[in-house]
């Protein structure tokens, strides 16, 4: 039998990075599951405080070649309501930052994080289902599906939605779903985007255009799942067409790249993110719609708060664990969940209160500020006020 201080079960991003990140705190590391079979062609835009994370483990250097970094977010009104919401431009700029953070393609992304974790003597990749897990006193047990079993004082549940090690632990979910699917692609376009992400309201969801290097880009499109399938099934032509259509043109002629994906809609919140021995990251934790660049930002504070508290020591890890990220996980989730209703909402109130919200953004210049804030790190601007003011008495006793 093995025996390791921390098993992480799941390898998608949000498993290796906990893997990388917590082999640093000098634990002994198993990276649990199977090989991954399909290629992953979405991509995944990281905001500042992430990126900060990555330059921490050292990844970044090999990771941003591959990125692309987004200076100024606009959100569009595409809908054909009676109320429509006025344009709003985010720009990194107005918050003192180069970038609001970077979009990177998922592929090489993945590539750059196996090709660190082959390299680190103290993680040990079992490429293996589990089958079983089974807390006691000091540790927990794994039986994996080749027979194999594993034993650690921690284990780290990264293995997605319907998560074994979640069940395992005895931790009961809130799931919901929408009636909306996304389509998922990336494509070229005869004009540079300029490092701006577009992202149009339509009344079946978001279209949110990402740069990626060069004159690409990649798209999430909301719509309903029959309207997602047929897309899908297009001609490359004809879904060129589409996607220029419904850009307005903004980026001039479309060429879509490979296959283009489709996956339904849906949201998932675990009702504890650590108990005894265990603790959820990722989406074994929280999962909602691609919205907002919200997902894995927020897996990474996952991983930063367990690192943070696996340095004060093991007892009771599980109950600290979710106690700590209680807040920015169900303040995050709802905020979402909040935005993608509103879009679906042909209630007049309901849309009032959306394009008000919006135009307060646009105007105000101080709230503009804030928002953006925010959305990059959780109370970013109380720190924000709170450095303004340092500065302030610090020039003041001079």
């Amino acid at each position: 039998m093995k025996e390791f201080d921390i098993a992480i079960v799941g390898a998608g991003l949000a498993g290796n990075l906990a893997a990388l990140s917590l082999a640093d705190s000098g634990r002994s590391v198993a990276l649990i599951a199977p090989p991954t079979r399909a290629a992953d062609g979405r991509t995944t835009a990281l905001m500042d405080q992430s990126i900060a994370f990555l330059k921490a483990l050292g990844l970044w250097d090999e990771i941003a070649r591959h990125a692309a970094a987004l200076e100024t977010m606009q959100i569009l009104d595409g809908t054909t309501r009676l109320l429509r919401a006025p344009p709003v431009a985010f720009r990194s700029s107005e918050v003192g930052l180069p970038a609001f953070g970077y979009n990177i393609p998922n592929a090489p992304f993945l590539a750059v994080l196996n090709t660190q974790i082959a390299a680190r003597d103290n993680i040990v990749r079992l490429e293996s289902g589990v089958t079983a897990a089974t807390a006691f006193e000091h540790g927990v047990e794994l039986v994996l599906d080749d027979g194999e079993r594993v034993t650690a004082r921690l284990v780290v549940g990264a293995d997605g939605k319907k998560s074994k090690i979640r069940d395992s632990a005895g931790i009961a979910v809130s799931a919901w779903s929408y009636p909306q699917a996304a389509l998922v692609l990336n494509f070229a376009h005869e004009r540079p985007h300029g490092n701006v992400s577009t992202e149009f309201h339509t009344e079946s969801g978001p279209f949110t255009q990402v740069p990626l290097p060069g004159r690409r880009s990649s798209l999430v499109w909301v719509l309903p799942p029959k309207e997602a399938a047929r897309l899908r099934e297009l001609p490359v032509a004809e879904l060129n067409r589409a996607v220029e259509e419904r850009m307005q043109s903004m980026l001039g002629k479309v060429t879509v790249e490979g296959t283009p994906q489709s996956f339904p809609l849906s949201g998932m919140t675990a009702r504890h993110f650590g108990k005894g021995r265990f603790v959820l990251v990722g989406e074994a934790a929280h999962a909602f719609p691609p919205i907002g660049a919200q997902g894995l930002n927020l897996s990474l504070r996952d991983i930063m708060a367990l690192k943070d508290l696996i340095q004060e020591g093991d007892d009771g890890i599980g109950e600290r664990f979710d106690r700590k990220r209680q807040a920015d996980i169900r303040t995050r989730t709802m905020s979402v969940d909040l935005l993608n209703r509103s879009l679906l909402s042909d209630f007049l109130p309901v849309q009032f209160l959306r394009s008000a919200g919006l135009h307060l953004l646009s105007a105000l210049g101080p709230l503009r500020s804030i928002v953006m804030r925010e959305g990059i790190e959780p109370g970013g601007s109380l720190k924000a006020f709170r450095d303004g003011l340092r500065e302030r008495v610090a020039r003041e006793q001079a």
